[in-house]
This record gives structure tokens, sequence and C-alpha cells, in this order.
């Protein structure tokens, strides 16, 4: 995925922001950059298996918010 899809995608986060997040996803080894020789420069992101390993825990946070977000709300 494109820097601009992911801009557009989390549209609440700043260029700075994202920038310095991918930084640190990448450092961590949860996704890989991948720079193209071309004019104008292309960068593409991608998980990593690391990265996609956390796919199933993600999902079961996002379950968990939506079965107990009314519990939440009204605390």
């Amino acid at each position: 995925m494109r820097f601009s899809e992911l801009s557009h995608r989390l549209p609440q986060a700043t260029a700075k922001t994202l920038t310095q997040q991918l930084r640190d996803l990448e450092n961590d080894g949860m996704i890989h950059r991948e720079v193209y020789p071309v004019v104008p420069p292309k960068t593409e992101y991608s998980l990593t298996v690391q990265g996609r390993s956390l796919a199933p825990i993600v999902e079961a946070m996002c379950a968990w918010g939506e079965q107990n977000m009314k519990n939440l709300i009204i605390s």
C-alpha cells in the first residue's frame, strides 16, 4: 500500500505522525518498506509475516470492543 492510500484511509493522522508510525513499525519488523527507483519516487508498504501474525489478535480486540461498546460508553 502506498503512503497516499494510507493517508487517505487515516485522515485524522498528520503526514508527520503517519511517517513516524510507519518508521517505527518498520524498525519493529511489522511492515516492509519497498522503494522503487522510478520518477516520481514510489514507495510501498506491506505487512511482514510477523505483522500478519497479529491479525487474529487485532480481530479479537475489535470483536471484544464491538461486544462491549455499550458497557464502555455507559461507564
